[in-house]
């Protein structure tokens, strides 16, 4: 897969899940330009890297949006009433990221399928 439809795919399955979330807006989806802006240019340089963009976008567009809206995305798949984050696993990326809610230790959805 050439290095920009990894970008691409990124950016359709990271924006379902913020679109599916109810939070895209015109500032969420300049978070996500910039993110895809930024990984784009770390995966020229490290080419072998390209089954780790998809997990990297997520975690960065999750950290950006932790400065300007909160956590991103809520859990809704445990009993816990506290709101709480989901995270991407594995941490660093990887081939087939998912989301997880670490409190109650199960796997919500793989990314961009919220």
């Amino acid at each position: 897969m050439a290095s920009d439809d990894v970008v691409t795919r990124a950016r359709a399955l990271v924006l379902h899940d913020l679109e599916s979330t109810g939070v895209v807006d015109p500032a969420t989806v300049s978070v996500l330009e910039s993110v895809l802006s930024d990984r784009g240019w770390w995966l020229e340089q490290w080419a072998a890297g390209r089954d780790f963009v998809v997990g990297l976008v997520a975690q960065d567009v999750q950290d950006s949006l932790l400065e300007s809206r909160g956590r991103w995305p809520l859990c809704r798949a445990c009993d816990l009433l506290e709101p709480h984050a989901l995270y991407v696993h594995p941490d660093l990326g990887g081939p087939d990221p998912t989301w997880v809610c670490e409190q109650a230790g199960i796997t919500v959805a793989p990314v961009g399928q919220l």
